[in-house]
């Protein structure tokens, strides 16, 4: 594919396209190209971290090197486990309310878009739920202006970032001692306070690596809550005791993983990837407010997402004809959720800042032509 012109002209590593694909989301290039000229013999072993046995000393070193290089950038406490596990974040809607939520017990979540209704439906198969915020009447296009009192919860459940609509907590929420949080699609996007949290959980597939992982981090006490009786594979207790390696890890995406943390530590930490994003993101939002409403933003501006930039055009035909357009000039997966309709732009870590330069410049120009 030719350079796009509103890059202006340069043409990106190995003729690469910009991606804004919601997940699986782009990869840095240097992660991709250690990974490269790793596949075929990892660290003098002779084989590829794919045919690695888990048992061996060697995978033991990357798997381990992970969980500090994690426990490292968000400074993560002592008291704190961090788990490999399977089954994505939707797993963990099922998991965690079966670890947590007993009988006679209640548990609070905050509902900001269609990701948070997915963990209700799935608590609600276990115990009682109380859904104390719920934004479904506008769309999801806003954040709750109380987070209200959650004190007789046995734990507060909410998503940071809430992928297809595009809305993002700007800082970690004050829920309580036992809060819960899905950050799958903004982990390690900004500073964080591990310890705000009973348990944050996240897919590996947007910021962190390839699909195929699911990252939990849990406090200590957390374990002790976890009744008898529950299946060995939905049981945090097991999976903390052996390691994340009670049975095959998905080996190869913790590599992944590994390299991608690598990479943030090397680039300013979570501070420097949150002065990438806003900058990044500030391009994009700028090209809507400054359109003169040829496009508009679905999330209300105080809770905007640096992460998932939701937008829709005067009708469908031109949505259509600015994401064909868009893909002309190697910018792919424009096209927005049929629950939002028109656009979204997931802008992840690893997007290259000129992309959100190429799209701003594309927007500006489409408007000008079709306005």
């Amino acid at each position: 594919m030719p350079p796009s012109r509103y890059n202006g002209g340069m043409a990106q590593p190995y003729n690469r396209i910009f991606n804004f694909s919601a997940g699986p989301g782009v990869l840095p290039v240097e992660v991709l190209e250690q990974a490269r000229d790793e596949m075929m013999n990892y660290g003098g072993s002779g084989a590829s971290v794919a045919e690695l046995s888990h048992r061996s000393k060697t995978y033991e070193g990357i798997i381990q090197g992970a969980e500090a290089d994690i426990r490292t950038l968000a400074s993560i406490p002592d008291n704190y486990k961090v788990l490999f596990l399977q089954g994505g974040a939707s797993l963990q809607f099922s998991m965690l309310a079966m670890n947590f939520l007993g009988q006679g017990q209640t548990a609070d979540y905050i509902v900001t878009g269609a990701w948070g209704e997915k963990a209700v439906e799935a608590a609600q198969l276990v115990g009682n739920v109380n859904v104390t915020w719920n934004g479904k009447s506008t769309n999801f296009d806003r954040l709750p202006d109380s987070l209200g009192d959650h004190s007789g919860a046995t734990y507060t459940h909410f998503t940071t970032n809430e992928t297809i609509q595009g809305v993002e907590f700007q800082s970690d929420p004050d829920l309580g001692n036992s809060t819960i949080c899905d950050m799958s699609s903004d982990i390690f996007s900004r500073p964080l306070d591990v310890s705000k949290y009973a348990m944050i959980y996240a897919g590996a597939q947007k910021n962190m690596g390839p699909a195929g992982a699911c990252l939990v981090i849990l406090r200590d006490d957390m374990l002790d809550r976890i009744p008898n009786g529950l299946g060995p594979m939905l049981d945090y207790r097991i999976h903390a005791k052996n390691g994340s390696m009670y049975n095959t890890p998905p080996a190869y995406t913790v590599y992944m993983i590994g390299l991608v943390i690598k990479h943030l530590l090397k680039n300013g930490g979570l501070q420097g990837a949150f002065e990438r994003n806003a900058a990044k993101a500030k391009l994009i939002y700028d090209a809507i407010d400054g359109s003169g409403g040829f496009y508009k933003g679905h999330a209300q501006r105080d809770c905007r997402s640096l992460m998932n930039i939701t937008f829709t055009l005067p009708s469908d035909e031109l949505t259509d004809t600015f994401v064909k357009e868009a893909k002309a000039e190697g910018m792919i997966e424009l096209k927005g959720h049929r629950s939002v309709g028109g656009c979204r732009a997931s802008t992840y870590n690893s997007m290259p800042h000129e992309g959100c330069v190429a799209l701003s410049q594309f927007m500006a120009q489409f408007a000008a032509r079709n306005g």
